[in-house]
């Protein structure tokens, strides 16, 4: 029988850290290694018992969990992170500059005005999984570190003229997404579109940091929205993204409430299948780290098309669930680690375009804030 993953948990609750030691010890291969109250407390238990995962709240006495989340990576820079972050504006924003700093993955703690009952048990199985997901590609890519890397699919050759890129990314996504678009330092001349699996109010967050350090417009997608080159746009969370036809040249942006799709919403799944029928064979697709396998059947769509489809590598995911699921299919055309898929975009949609579009400042060359 293998080892059971030793977690270490940090928030200034009791009952949380109760009650998620409950979660945890209920099953067989995680138990809880120790807890802490605050941030300080937390650095010196991960110092002293190497935890294979840390759950860490962000507002916490004596030393914050952003705080804290620095003080771990600089000691130990490869141990998951999950922060534990409240539904609230200041909570998204804290959460997206933990996940900017080194944060793995984040979980969300149920609101005042919840079932109490029922938001903990989605608080359990969101949780668990995230932990279960972060700690399994941990040690398959600890056994892997010695093996010979893989080899790289040839690049997509066929000649293209891409008229959208659509994306998408889950756990690792926002650090994956901003190192893309990062390394894009013009505009695109074409729209992307993004889903990143996240709840309402961060998506908000994560677009208006994005749209602050990169070349192109960066937006959270609203209803009714024409795309436009140059823009990102971001499905919002707790929606799916759709594109429809409003003329014979505009594209415009369509936000429901359908049920979820794989557990997902917005799912990669629901804005890859409509963007294939509005783009046909002029259009290429991303996708990056995450867990599940949300997109495969639109990139299957996608795919039928003959249009370029790029994953990205296990080596620089952080979990490899969402491209490996297409690349294990065969739907990719190129599996890419992080630090070339952002140049490839560009290439592909400068292929498709002849001139720059204006208006836009040079990518941000700052480090992450």
């Amino acid at each position: 029988m293998n080892t059971p993953a030793r977690i270490v948990l940090v928030d200034d609750s009791v009952v949380i850290r109760g009650l998620l030691t409950k979660f945890i010890e209920a099953e067989p291969d995680l138990t809880v290694a120790g807890t802490a109250a605050n941030g300080k407390l937390g650095v010196a238990q991960v110092g002293s018992l190497n935890p294979d995962l840390v759950v860490l709240d962000i507002e916490m006495p004596v030393m914050t969990g952003l705080e804290a989340l620095v003080e771990i990576r600089r000691t130990n820079p490869s141990v998951p992170i999950v922060m534990f972050s409240t539904l609230t504006e200041s909570g998204a924003a804290s959460t997206v500059t933990a996940l900017a700093r080194g944060a793995s993955d984040y979980a969300t703690k149920p609101t005042g005005s919840s079932n109490i009952a029922d938001a903990m048990h989605q608080v359990q199985a969101d949780l668990i999984a995230k932990i279960r997901a972060l700690v399994t590609s941990r040690q398959r890519s600890q056994a892997q570190a010695s093996q010979k890397p893989v080899v790289m699919r040839k690049p997509f050759s066929a000649r293209v003229n891409l008229n959208a890129l659509v994306l998408g990314c889950s756990t690792g996504g926002p650090v994956a997404l901003e190192t893309v678009l990062r390394s894009i330092t013009t505009a695109l001349p074409i729209p992307l579109f993004v889903v990143q699996h996240m709840p309402a109010t961060f998506t908000r967050a994560l677009a208006d940091r994005l749209d602050a350090k990169v070349a192109s417009r960066v937006v959270e997608a609203e209803q009714g929205m024409i795309a436009e080159p140059g823009t990102c746009y971001i499905a919002p969370g707790g929606f799916h993204m759709e594109l429809r036809k409003s003329s014979m040249v505009e594209t415009t942006i369509n936000i429901t409430d359908t049920p979820p799709i794989n557990s997902c919403r917005p799912s990669v799944d629901t804005l890859f299948s409509s963007a294939a029928k509005i783009y046909g064979k002029n259009l290429g697709s991303v996708m990056l780290t995450g867990m599940g396998h949300d997109g495969l059947d639109g990139t299957r769509e996608i795919a039928k098309l003959g249009c370029p489809v790029i994953a990205q590598d296990e080596a620089t995911s952080v979990v490899w669930g969402m491209p490996g699921a297409i690349t294990t299919a065969g739907l990719s055309t190129e599996v890419l680690p992080l630090d070339r898929i952002g140049l490839r975009m560009s290439d592909l949609a400068q292929a498709s375009r002849t001139a720059p579009v204006a208006g836009r400042r040079p990518a941000s060359s700052g480090g992450p804030a």
